[in-house]
């Protein structure tokens, strides 16, 4: 969904949880929390606090937990 980005609740290193709120998109006056798809370990973080997303853009990059080092 296109949007602004007004958050981002992660850092690279962090382990996430499957549903945890990773980023917070603001479009159309509504604020979207955007979930971690998999249980993993934040590889690389693509966005910035006020950068402008659309569709399909890479937000955060999730290595899987079994694959993480």
């Amino acid at each position: 969904m296109p949007g602004n980005i007004i958050a981002i609740h992660v850092a690279e290193g962090d382990s996430v949880a499957a549903g945890q709120a990773v980023v917070v998109i603001e479009s159309m006056k509504m604020q979207n929390e955007i979930t971690a798809p998999i249980h993993g370990t934040v590889k690389k973080i693509a966005c910035a606090v006020g950068a402008q997303v659309g569709f399909g853009d890479m937000l955060v990059e999730i290595e899987p937990a079994d694959q993480a080092s």
